[in-house]
């Protein structure tokens, strides 16, 4: 099967790039490069059931012309900027919600019919059911990034009912690993190695939240493709835990060795957007068989160790 995955150079992409062509798969990977980085497919050049696409998920016919041969779609390419959405709303509405209306267009110019969509619990808002499962009330959106989200979701599920299509719409936690670039393990890490002796924090730092390691990810989403044949298919994808940011402060500190002084900036809430508790119900996927191997504590362990030993990553996306 040959397989066309957007952000293909980003974290979540360049992982999954490389394990399809580790199963034996063609791979054609599109990004521009804004935020992934060439390096992180160092491993994937070296097959030649490989290709690199540069290019923008807002140029359709430079999509319809790369996604040709195509028999699936990985459309993991978005904006990720929660925090700072407010400062440019139309960002989330161009690379989130246009860009995905791109790519259903692109695989109807090509007759790709399956999708597979990088969502996000985000999109359930401040929700009153925890774990939240995937039928929970709709919600009221929270960040311009949920709601851009929720949208793709929904072209997605349009295309399905009027195009034949079939969609797989992840819902993730925050993800977690090697080739971890944005994050508060990335931010937290990043201020320390500057000055380990101070961290500020925005929120209380008793912002409840779930993680997911990357691999543990990739094995949910490659199970639900592979079992589940509904026309729309929708999954939350997380563990069977959740954290305080302040426990997670402790894990980082005590790894690294450190005692900083803390600061905090704000009352619940980090920034404008953010949900100080997600935690989903991922029943649904584990009916499939599937359970995560790491717990939160050892996925961010594991992150920091990548950064440790990776040091060109904070440098690069500085």
């Amino acid at each position: 099967m040959k397989f066309f995955v957007t952000g293909g150079a980003g974290f979540i992409g360049s992982n999954l790039v490389d394990r399809l062509l580790a199963a034996g798969h063609q791979v054609a990977a599109y990004d521009n490069f804004s935020t992934g980085q060439k390096r992180f497919l160092e491993n994937a050049s070296s097959y030649d059931s490989f290709t690199l696409v540069e290019g923008d998920v807002l140029g359709l016919d430079r999509l319809k012309d790369a996604m040709a041969g195509c028999d699936f779609v990985f459309h993991l390419a978005a904006n990720a900027d929660v925090r700072f959405g407010t400062e440019h709303p139309r960002k989330d509405l161009e690379q989130n919600i246009i860009a995905t209306f791109n790519i259903l267009e692109a695989m109807r110019a090509n007759n790709i019919r399956r999708i597979a969509f990088s969502s996000t619990g985000s999109i359930y808002g401040e929700p009153q059911i925890f774990p939240t499962p995937e039928n929970a009330p709709f919600p009221i959106q929270t960040s311009l990034y949920g709601a851009s989200k929720l949208a793709g979701e929904g072209l997605i599920q349009a295309y399905c009912e009027g195009f034949g299509f079939q969609g797989y719409i992840f819902r993730f936690v925050s993800i977690l690993g090697e080739r971890y670039t944005h994050g508060h393990v990335f931010d937290f890490y990043k201020q320390l190695r500057a000055n380990p002796d101070r961290l500020h924090v925005l929120g209380n730092g008793h912002q409840r939240k779930s993680y997911l390691y990357i691999q543990d990810c990739l094995d949910a989403m490659l199970l639900v493709i592979e079992r589940a044949q509904q026309k729309v298919n929708l999954f939350n994808l997380g563990t069977d835990e959740y954290c305080e940011v302040n426990d997670s402060i402790r894990w980082i500190t005590q790894h690294l060795g450190v005692c900083p002084q803390l600061s905090y900036g704000g009352g619940e809430r980090g920034w404008i957007g953010d949900s100080p508790f997600i935690f989903l119900d991922c029943s649904r996927v584990r009916a499939l068989g599937w359970k995560p191997k790491l717990t939160i504590q050892e996925s961010v362990i594991s992150t920091l160790k990548y950064l440790q030993n990776n040091s060109w990553v904070p440098e690069a996306r500085a």
